[in-house]
């Protein structure tokens, strides 16, 4: 039996195959659907490093208040932060050790090479040093330990405004800086 025109049998008339233009529509449906899906990954990925990462910030808090616990209340007299895991500064990573169940608590996820040079993608508020934790003062403000920052992320490395984020001397965290503005 021969088939003329690349036809099948039952299928007269019917061409075998896709067309070269059936081929670059589906090309260019899947090109078009990946556009739209990359960018929202990408999103929910940062936004899964930043929720992360506001999770170390809290787990640094509930360190610093067994700290403070051990100490009279009083805040730690640390340097912001160390270039340089070697380096003898006094940084809150190496404090908190004691206080915290595992080093990687001092790493943001988002954090590519920070963590690994110092030790911790975090830096410790050094205006803090050595006030007691009911006498905290930040750029005038003393009455809401919500608007004391204590710790931040070395670098903006989160979606947002700041793209940093923040633990605040009331133990919350944020992914924005918060002030205090007079009327």
């Amino acid at each position: 039996m021969q088939f003329r025109n690349n036809q099948h049998p039952g299928h007269e008339g019917a061409p075998a195959g896709f067309t070269l233009t059936e081929i670059l529509i589906v090309v260019a449906i899947i090109i078009a659907l990946a556009a739209l899906v990359i960018p929202i990954s990408r999103s929910a990925i940062a936004k899964s490093r930043q929720g992360a990462c506001l999770g170390n910030l809290r787990q640094i808090g509930i360190g610093l208040e067994s700290y403070l616990q051990d100490h009279n209340d009083t805040m730690p007299v640390l340097e912001a932060g160390r270039k340089s895991k070697d380096g003898e500064a006094a940084v809150l990573e190496v404090l908190l050790a004691q206080y915290i169940e595992t080093p990687d608590t001092f790493h943001c996820p988002a954090d590519r090479e920070k963590y690994a040079e110092s030790g911790s993608s975090y830096l410790w508020n050094s205006t803090q040093n050595g006030q007691h934790k009911l006498s905290l003062k930040f750029f005038n403000v003393s009455d809401n330990p919500g608007l004391i920052p204590l710790v931040t992320d070395k670098e903006a490395w989160h979606p947002g405004k700041s793209g940093v984020n923040i633990l605040y001397a009331d133990y919350s965290a944020a992914k924005e800086f918060k002030m205090k503005t007079s009327p």
